[in-house]
């Protein structure tokens, strides 16, 4: 039978987990939100109704992981020989929730009699003063990714397991799925599990339970979106209605509904609506100012450019297209698609087909100046950007041909790429361009579809992603008179 350790100190005993919040927020001077509240009133409904398979689900930025690191202090300040498990999608994340939890002890006033202990104190393990020689420490983190056998505790903490690089295939979900099973040994008898996160992908582990093979079906669940259906703000203080629209803007209507509404929404549900973006029909104007040049579009300066090709073979109409696409951006943050080329060949030439495409690029290059052409070299497209270096130099193209080997999945790099910028009405095309297949590929992508054309869509997310984030630039501050007039 396991022994108890020393009795909480007389401030402990009869306090419940808000008056601890509470006493941390009043030390650091801090006040306690109204969502903070709601998910710690929750944490104790769970305790008392001895609730032990938790899910808590809340909008990123809410302060989750810090909430439920304090709740783990308290509870190692009600029970010392309690022994907490921290698992993460890696081990820093989950040493940076131990780390946490072990600064809580140290400096609240109600977890004094907690030091002391003369045990491990390291920054992903440490042990309180506890009477029991228990083989494990008080806390104990480690990544999805290690070994845990052996292990044991009382309560784990399953704190963002899910996470972008380890579930967008269904090998990925399945293995993550398979690590978790392992908590089901490491749990002692009666003991507690928590999920903390938001969803990644559409078959999410924090899928509703109305969905056939929920994984965490039977868990008691707490969801807080950042807006409710009546559109208003969980922490209007922190996140008011233009910052949420700003956020929405910037991240794109997909990543918003996951990360800020914990939708499990599919990919399928992010449709690109050439609608979105802004049309203009003038050309760029290139002029020489004080001696430097300058290159202008709509009359704002560009600061950056290029254009990325996606080679292809195939004849016209058959197989993938050889597509060029020519991107301008300016110093705002807004992108310019001025040019989408597709790349043709002619059978009955003299010349190889090869060398009749890297013509036509470095061509359009001079044509509009571009700095940069970016080439994928997945696939055919390895041995093309020495030919186009010396089709470039023969057009007289001061233009730097740069190798691109993509290792994202495309409908990824495509969905990254085009959805904030639509979202957020930064995509500026050509006139020309609506002429082309390309609205016409954006109306009918839908990603994971085989057979369906995304050839353009992928040329300018390449584009796009080798594009900086900019910020828009604001006026200085006034500072009032200055000596130098």
């Amino acid at each position: 039978m396991k022994t108890r350790a020393d009795a909480p100190g007389p401030e402990v005993r009869g306090r419940d987990f808000l008056e601890f919040l509470y006493a941390w927020n009043l030390r650091a001077g801090i006040a306690t939100p109204g969502v903070h509240r709601r998910i710690a009133r929750w944490l104790m409904a769970c305790e008392a109704a001895a609730d032990n398979r938790l899910l808590l689900m809340a909008f990123r930025g809410c302060g989750k992981s810090t909430l439920v690191g304090l709740w783990c202090a308290w509870r190692l300040a009600v029970d010392p020989e309690i022994r907490i498990f921290v698992l993460a999608a890696d081990h820093a994340l989950a040493a940076r929730m131990v780390a946490t939890v072990r600064r809580i002890v140290e400096r609240h006033p109600l977890c004094r009699h907690l030091l002391g202990g003369g045990e491990t104190w390291a920054a992903d393990r440490f042990s309180v003063r506890r009477r029991g020689a228990i083989r494990e420490p008080s806390m104990l983190a480690q990544g999805i990714g290690g070994n845990v056998t052996g292990s044991r505790a009382e309560l784990i903490v399953c704190d963002d397991v899910e996470v972008a690089g380890n579930c967008d295939t269904p090998g990925k979900r399945e293995e993550l799925r398979e690590r978790l099973a392992e908590c089901e040994f490491i749990l002692t008898p009666g003991g507690t599990i928590l999920f903390v996160g938001t969803p990644h992908c559409a078959d999410s582990l924090y899928a509703p339970p109305e969905v056939e093979g929920a994984y965490l079906g039977s868990y008691r669940r707490l969801r807080v979106p950042l807006l409710d259906a009546a559109g208003r703000s969980a922490w209007p203080e922190r996140f008011p209605r233009e910052g949420v629209q700003a956020q929405r803007d910037r991240v794109g209507p997909l990543q918003f509904r996951r990360q800020m509404m914990l939708e499990c929404a599919a990919a399928e549900a992010a449709r690109l609506d050439p609608g979105l973006i802004v049309r203009y029909g003038e050309d760029l104007d290139y002029r020489e100012a004080n001696g430097r040049p300058v290159l202008s579009l709509l009359g704002r300066r560009l600061v950056s450019g290029g254009g990325f090709w996606d080679p292809a073979y195939g004849r016209e109409g058959k197989g993938d297209s050889s597509v060029l696409a020519a991107t301008f951006s300016d110093a705002e943050g807004n992108h310019y698609l001025h040019r989408l080329a597709y790349i043709t060949q002619d059978p009955g030439a003299a010349t190889d087909p090869a060398t009749q495409q890297c013509q036509r690029v470095a061509a359009l290059a001079r044509e509009l100046l571009l700095p940069v052409v970016r080439v994928e070299t997945n696939g055919i497209g390895k041995f093309l950007p020495a030919l186009l270096r010396r089709e470039m130099a023969r057009a007289g193209a001061a233009c730097t041909v740069v190798e691109h080997a993509s290792h994202r999945p495309k409908a990824e790099r495509i969905l990254g790429a085009l959805d904030p910028a639509l979202a957020a009405r930064r995509l500026h095309a050509h006139e020309a361009v609506f002429r082309t297949a390309f609205p016409q590929e954006m109306a009918e992508w839908k990603p994971g579809t085989n057979g369906v054309r995304d050839d353009a869509l992928d040329a300018v997310a390449g584009c796009l992603l080798a594009e900086p984030v900019r910020l828009p630039s604001l006026p200085p501050a006034a500072r009032g008179a200055s000596w130098r007039g």
